[in-house]
């Protein structure tokens, strides 16, 4: 079938147009790179053209609070008219796990805006929660910098490797809209301090992991359960021990 992977030319995209294309699928890539803006609508209607399913794995290419809620706000009420006149049969967004229980939080307050457009369209529809990415690690530790301290929160982290979540994704894309959600994260479970802990000594980097109750997550305070999914979720493969970039240098 033909699959427009819109975002296909980022982190996760670019897995996916790779593995739906191994599986015989029609794989295209639709991102500003390829012609196609979804913010503008440039390029949806052509690129749309006797697709069956559009995966919508796109970014904000800004996370300040107003600018990220335009952005997918946008972007989205763009796509699923685009699909409705196209007449493709399922839309599938990746989305995060805890967006419902950290809706302070700019970003994930525009998530569930896009999921609430996706919601209400009318259109067939799969939503995937996807803990944080192995990919960010990095990121997450420089965010929680304080001088040459790290502070982290006690809490539960489930992160996952961006491969298992391309793989999870395209099962869900190949298969019936579900109309509803499904949460993937890592295989392991870990308390968020000690994880980072871990990390930095695999590192060799200097900055102390402190471990502090208060401390934000991009700038909200997460629960104890606010990261890591319920019960029944679908599980990645690969270990976070076992993942090559785990100790690669560079951010």
């Amino acid at each position: 079938m033909k699959i427009v992977v819109v975002g296909g030319t980022g982190l996760i995209g670019s897995k996916l147009v790779t593995k739906l294309g191994e599986q015989g699928h029609e794989a295209v890539a639709a991102s500003p790179n390829t012609g196609v803006d979804t913010l503008t609508g440039e390029g949806l209607e052509e690129v749309l053209t006797g697709a069956q399913v559009v995966i919508d794995v796109s970014n904000s290419p800004s996370f300040e609070p107003a600018a990220v809620l335009e952005f997918f706000e946008t972007s989205t009420g763009n796509l699923l008219s685009a699909e409705a006149a196209a007449g493709v049969g399922h839309h599938v967004a990746l989305s995060v796990v805890g967006t419902e229980r950290m809706s302070e939080n700019g970003y994930f307050r525009a998530k569930i805006a896009q999921e609430q457009l996706i919601e209400k369209s009318g259109r067939p529809f799969s939503l995937v929660h996807a803990t944080q990415f192995f990919e960010f690690v990095r990121g997450i530790a420089d965010e929680a910098t304080d001088g040459d301290k790290v502070r982290i929160a006690p809490v539960r982290f489930q992160p996952i490797a961006g491969d298992d979540v391309a793989r999870a994704v395209g099962r869900v894309a190949v298969g019936s809209p579900l109309n509803g959600r499904v949460e993937v994260a890592g295989p392991e479970q870990f308390r968020m301090d000690e994880f980072f802990r871990e990390a930095l000594a695999g590192w060799n980097d200097p900055r102390e992991v402190v471990t502090d109750p208060h401390a934000l997550y991009f700038g909200s305070t997460p629960g104890e359960r606010t990261l890591v999914p319920g019960d029944g979720a679908t599980l990645g493969e690969i270990r976070y021990s076992d993942w090559p970039g785990r100790n690669a240098t560079g951010k």
